[in-house]
């Protein structure tokens, strides 16, 4: 009898009431289809902030973007007679506002004015010294002063400095628009000394002259060493050091096979130890009256003997 009057009722609620299938309502599942099947040729644009064709959802209203100052340039306050080296005080990149100057860069038509310094890659590319002014750098070596020590007073005249600093190096710094300050250029290296300060005997002298060659120049009496070989500057120093050291060390050995040379092995005639001086001591031995009164004859007779021999025929005026 329940059965029966639950039909009953369910027939009069389905007059009154129309039912709809469930795939017609819009949910979340179909619009997640219906954006999936957007065509692929078509190009969707990014909008940051939102249009003025957008509409704003709920009763909110639309915001207006302020557009923000444009200050002037710092460079029109600033005063002529400022501190530099505290408005730019380290190395930095290029800025345009901060510099009082009318830069200009950049490669142009002939007749036409080159880029200003705003809104110039030209002018940021390049490393600049801006914060090395002379006021900046007299400033910081006012600040180093009392870390060095003062010039000898002794040290007063090149003479001096040559006896007591023989040694000097030689070295370069370039500078160049490039993204890096480092040449390869930089890291030579030229050692000088005086020969005659390393205080040779003939045979070192000699045997010296014959390991640098063409490096010796006999005219000024120096011996140059160039050294390149090391990537840094330091190592190339360290590297002219330790050859200088070597050919000092290696000129004052004597190899056994040296002891056999004889006199027309020398590449230079030597007054001592020569045939014409044995000669001349032998002639002296029969004089001996005579010995004692040719000093200065023999010494010149010596010279000249040499001479004749290194450089060629005497001149009779000489």
């Amino acid at each position: 009898m329940s059965a029966i009057v639950n039909l009953r009722v369910f027939r009069n609620f389905q007059q009154f009431v129309s039912f709809r299938p469930i795939s017609n309502y819009p949910t979340s599942l179909n619009k997640n289809i219906g954006v999936q099947n957007v065509e692929d040729d078509d190009f969707r644009v990014l909008e940051l902030g939102p249009s003025k064709s957008s509409n704003m959802r709920g009763n909110r209203r639309k915001t207006a973007y302020k557009k923000t100052p444009v200050h002037p340039p710092r460079s029109n306050k600033m005063p002529v007679d400022q501190d530099w080296p505290s408005v730019w005080p380290v190395a930095r990149v290029f800025h345009p506002a901060s510099v009082p100057l009318p830069l200009h860069q950049g490669w142009v038509e002939p007749g036409t004015t080159p880029p200003g310094k705003f809104a110039n890659a030209e002018l940021m590319k390049i490393p600049n010294f801006l914060h090395l002014t002379p006021p900046a750098i007299q400033r910081q070596c006012e600040a180093l002063k009392k870390f060095c020590t003062e010039w000898p007073k002794e040290l007063n005249t090149d003479e001096k400095i040559d006896h007591h600093f023989p040694i000097q190096i030689t070295t370069s710094d370039y500078l160049h628009s490039s993204p890096t300050i480092r040449d390869a250029r930089a890291r030579i290296v030229t050692l000088q000394v005086k020969l005659s300060t390393l205080h040779l005997n003939s045979h070192a002298k000699d045997k010296l002259l014959r390991l640098v060659k063409e490096r010796y120049d006999p005219v000024n009496d120096i011996l140059t060493i160039v050294s390149e070989r090391c990537p840094l500057r330091k190592q190339n120093i360290d590297y002219a050091i330790y050859l200088l050291n070597v050919l000092v060390s290696e000129s004052w050995k004597t190899e056994p096979w040296e002891n056999e040379k004889s006199e027309a092995d020398m590449e230079k005639y030597v007054w001592e130890g020569s045939q014409s001086q044995r000669t001349l001591q032998q002639l002296l031995e029969r004089m001996p009256d005579k010995a004692t009164d040719l000093p200065e004859v023999i010494e010149q007779y010596s010279v000249n003997v040499t001479r004749f021999h290194n450089e060629g025929l005497l001149r009779l005026n000489e």
